[in-house]
């Protein structure tokens, strides 16, 4: 047996398993809806005439960066330490 094929299969079994899908479902949900509401009360005051396409679509480009590069990253951080402090 060669070398690469010894290492590419040895695994640490210290290395911490990725949080289920429903957790990532959660954790999203929980970044995304403070969010979400918080836009909805900023852009309403100039944003009360127009569609309510454009108004999500507007709030969509927002949030969903926020979300994905900063609130969502820094939760996954926090229940990573809940999760090995449990252990």
């Amino acid at each position: 047996m060669s070398q690469a094929a010894t290492t590419s299969t040895s695994i640490p079994s210290s290395t911490p398993q990725p949080p289920s899908v429903h957790v990532r479902a959660a954790i999203t949900w929980i970044a995304i809806f403070p969010l979400v509401t918080l836009g909805f009360f900023v852009i309403a005051p100039f944003a009360e005439g127009w569609n309510p396409v454009l108004r999500a679509f507007i709030l969509s480009v927002i949030v969903v960066p926020v979300a994905v590069y900063l609130v969502v990253p820094q939760l996954m951080r926090i229940y990573g330490r809940m999760r090995a402090a449990r252990r």
